[in-house]
Formats: C-alpha cells, sequence, structure tokens
C-alpha cells in the first residue's frame, strides 16, 4: 500500500512536512518537495487572496507535488457573556504591557466549509494534495475536489473520526497522535479525547481502515520514520522538527525557546486544545475554564502577544510544537529531509 500511495501523490520519500500555520512558507514547502518528500502549506489562517498567493509562490518555487492544508471548524455560536469575562480575566496582563485590552473578540478564521472561497482556490491553482483539520469539507465541495483529481488527506484523533475519514471518500488519514504539536485535530473540541499515542493510534487506524495511513506526533529523526513505517503508516508527517528551519517563519524566541523543551496541551490560547511550549502564557492559561470558543479566543491571545512584542516583553508567544521540541536541528528544509532519508535508510 505504501509504494501504491506515495506513486499516487508521486513523491520518493515517505517524509511528509507538516503544514504549520503561522511557520510553514512557500520557500519550505518548495525546499522540502524539492528534496523528494510532500511539503506542506499551512493556509487555515489566510484569506483566499493570500491563500492563492502561497499556493502560486510554492508552484513557481518547484514542480512536484505540495500539499494545501485548511482548517474545517464548525462555526459555533457565539457567547457574548463568556467572551467578556475572557477579556477581564485577561486585563491584568494588558495592564502589565501599559497595553488596553479588545472591547470584543473577533472571528479572525473562517471555516473551509462555510463558504467555497478556499474551495475555489484549489480549483484554480491544483495543488496535488489538498488536506483538513478539525474536520471535513461538504459532501459536494468533496466530490468537487476528486472531480479535479486532487488527492485529499484529513487529520483524526481517534478510529472513530478516521472513520468518517474513510467514509468521506478521502484518499488518506493522518493519525495525529497526542505527542503532536500545534492544535489537535479532534473534530468536536468539548468531546472526549482518548489522548492516544501516535504509535497506538497508528496501529490501531492500521488494522482498522483500508486507507493508507500517516503517521504524526512527536516524530523527529529518521528512526522515528523508521518506526512509524513498522507501525504500518506508508509515511511519517514532522512538523516541529521543520520550525527551526531557516524557511520557517518562526521567531528567535520560538527558536531558542525549542531547544529546552517543554510543552503543554492548552485550549487557552485559542480556544481548541493545542500543544504549545511552556511560557507565561500558557501559565495564564493552565487553569483557565469557560473559554471563548475557537478561533475568538485566539484573537485575544494574538493581540496579548502584539503587546508582548511591542512592550518587548519575553514569554508570551503562542509556539506549538510537539513533545521532541528538544531534538530540533537547524538546518535548510531540504538538507533536513536528506538527513532524515539517510536516517531512515540506515535504521
Amino acid at each position: 500500500m505504501s509504494s501504491d500511495f506515495l506513486s499516487r501523490l508521486a513523491v520518493d520519500l515517505p517524509i511528509f512536512q507538516a503544514p504549520m500555520a503561522g511557520v510553514a512558507t512557500p520557500e519550505m514547502a518548495a525546499a522540502v518537495s524539492n528534496a523528494g518528500g510532500l511539503g506542506g502549506l499551512g493556509l487555515g489562517a489566510m484569506d483566499a487572496t493570500l491563500a492563492e498567493d502561497s499556493i502560486r509562490q510554492t508552484g513557481k518555487a518547484t514542480d512536484r507535488p505540495f500539499c494545501a492544508n485548511f482548517f474545517c471548524h464548525s462555526s459555533e455560536g457565539r457567547d457574548p457573556t463568556r467572551e467578556s469575562d475572557w477579556i477581564a480575566r485577561a486585563k491584568p496582563l494588558f495592564d502589565s504591557l501599559s497595553a488596553d485590552p479588545p472591547q470584543h473578540l473577533r472571528r479572525i478564521y473562517g471555516s473551509f466549509r462555510d463558504k467555497d472561497a478556499m474551495l475555489n482556490v484549489v480549483l484554480r491553482t491544483r495543488p496535488r494534495v489538498v488536506s483538513f483539520h478539525f474536520g471535513l469539507p461538504r459532501p459536494d465541495q468533496m466530490a468537487a475536489l476528486k472531480q479535479a483529481g486532487i488527492l485529499t488527506m484529513a487529520s483524526a484523533t481517534s478510529l472513530a473520526e478516521a472513520r468518517r475519514i474513510q467514509a468521506a471518500g478521502c484518499d488518506a488519514v493522518i493519525a495525529q497522535g497526542y505527542q503532536a504539536g500545534g492544535h489537535r485535530g479532534i473534530f468536536d473540541p468539548d468531546g472526549p479525547d482518548q489522548r492516544l499515542t501516535t504509535m497506538d493510534l497508528t496501529r490501531q487506524l492500521c488494522a482498522e481502515l483500508t486507507l493508507p495511513v500517516v503517521a504524526a506526533g512527536g516524530l523527529m529523526h529518521g528512526t522515528d520514520i523508521a518506526r512509524a513505517l513498522s507501525w504500518g503508516a506508508v509515511a511519517a508527517q514532522l512538523g516541529t522538527a521543520f520550525v527551526a528551519c531557516p524557511e520557517s517563519l518562526a521567531d528567535a524566541e520560538y527558536r531558542e525557546r525549542l531547544g529546552r523543551g517543554g510543552t503543554v496541551m492548552t485550549s487557552a490560547i485559542s480556544g481548541r486544545p493545542a500543544r504549545c511550549l511552556e511560557n507565561r502564557l500558557t501559565d495564564w492559561g493552565r487553569d483557565a475554564t469557560r473559554i471563548p470558543a475557537y478561533p475568538d479566543a485566539y484573537d485575544l491571545s494574538k493581540q496579548l502577544i502584539a503587546a508582548a512584542r511591542a512592550a518587548d516583553a519575553p514569554g508570551f508567544g503562542a509556539y506549538w510544537a510537539g513533545t521532541g521540541a528538544a531534538q530540533v536541528r537547524p538546518m535548510p528544509a531540504g538538507k533536513l529531509v536528506q538527513m532524515l532519508a539517510q536516517e531512515w535508510r540506515t535504521a
């Protein structure tokens, strides 16, 4: 199954770079693809114009396949009382930075499901692969992608989610273990979470599904890729391993903080569970309750982070990272893929 799926993708290596929104760039995605892996663009935080520009920039830098990723979160109703309470809770932090908190929260990210603007971008630009996080597109959107010949993948944190992904007609499922950095792809952020390891989830999905499975979460070296393939995965998706690459948009504090490791799963930053490097922002949200829905809570965090930067105050940042963060190896993305491939082959 592995060789068949990789042949359909037209990639040489079972090494996928996670499409990290806010960190991955067209330069990074192109470098990974040019090295034989599958580069990734995280476009969920962009509007349609910026998303199209990013896809086209990547296409100019590589003639190899790459993946464009989108968010499929549900657009929950607003809770004005919860949002105002959340702003009030953050006011002391804003005061300490000599900044004013927002008067209200904005819904800063749309969902792929809600409008067809992003679908139309994909149909115009035709990336080889499109992947989804937080859920699935509408059936008519999936049909349009399939008719266009675009391969699709989606993240699952459980067997139940993976079965929905298979039933929707996706070409592969990404098994996102609890060690993964960034946002959990869990469909219902308020629902139960089994918190399965990457190994346990990958093995379970490989045993129960007919879809190819891509392992993701806590994978940093080529030996990890070899282990993921031994679990039955057709490829390994690495995200944190690429954050320290020069093509990344990570700032200096993010890069320095990676090397010290230490992560926590928190919903306080964005309104959805996500694994982040521990800092003052995660400490503030450690015991938080009644957090506004995603992405409204993220609007406050982004304004708080901006205020901290203006005040030159360290310790505030949505520094997403997996449990293997301390193992990062800063080097160009293409060189990292080559090193990972050599380690995998040796293992």
